[in-house]
């Protein structure tokens, strides 16, 4: 007896695992958005992410400028999963027609979405090594799910270019169905 994979079998997979990282990511979105909220009225034992809490006593314009520098890479993180999933849920992906608008849009999209995620975590960190030169003690870039901003910005530069070769794959697949 053999086994056979097909395509429809890995984008259900993947639809499971792209829910499962969703969610994950809302999460730590939602963390990163309200821990602000619990910061400023409950005690230091009650955040999510203490090492943070010592900004808010340090400066609090400092705090809020760098809460709101985690938030966006954490959002955009989740809008473009969500983005993936809307994709496969949708059943957007025609494997007879690789070359449509839909996927088209959600690759354009996506590039956009991975270029803003790159430019904010790579600004949050060089603000996040600023003031930790001014004395403020911070926890770890990886720990404030703020590094990697380069690799975002190196697959915004690939989903660009696979876009603009999905665009010639349209003009092309709509010519060849003219032509018959």
């Amino acid at each position: 007896m053999q086994i056979v994979i097909t395509t429809r079998h890995i984008l259900k997979a993947l639809y499971v695992l792209a829910w499962i990282i969703f969610i994950g990511l809302c999460y730590e979105a939602g963390v990163w958005v309200f821990n602000p909220v619990v910061t400023m009225y409950y005690s230091e034992s009650n955040v999510m992410y203490p090492g943070i809490h010592q900004l808010y006593h340090f400066d609090k314009g400092h705090y809020f400028t760098e809460i709101i520098l985690i938030v966006i890479p954490a959002v955009l993180k989740a809008i473009l999963f969500y983005m993936i999933v809307k994709l496969l849920h949708d059943e957007k992906l025609n494997m007879n027609q690789p070359f449509n608008a839909a996927t088209g849009r959600f690759l354009l999209t996506a590039a956009y979405i991975s270029l803003g995620i790159g430019i904010f975590a790579l600004w949050a960190v060089k603000h996040t090594l600023w003031l930790e030169t001014l004395g403020a003690k911070l926890p770890s870039i990886q720990t404030l799910s703020i590094a990697g901003g380069d690799v975002w910005l190196f697959m915004a530069v690939i989903l660009f270019i696979v876009a603009q070769i999905f665009k010639r794959g349209i003009e092309l697949q709509a010519e060849n169905d003219l032509t018959i």
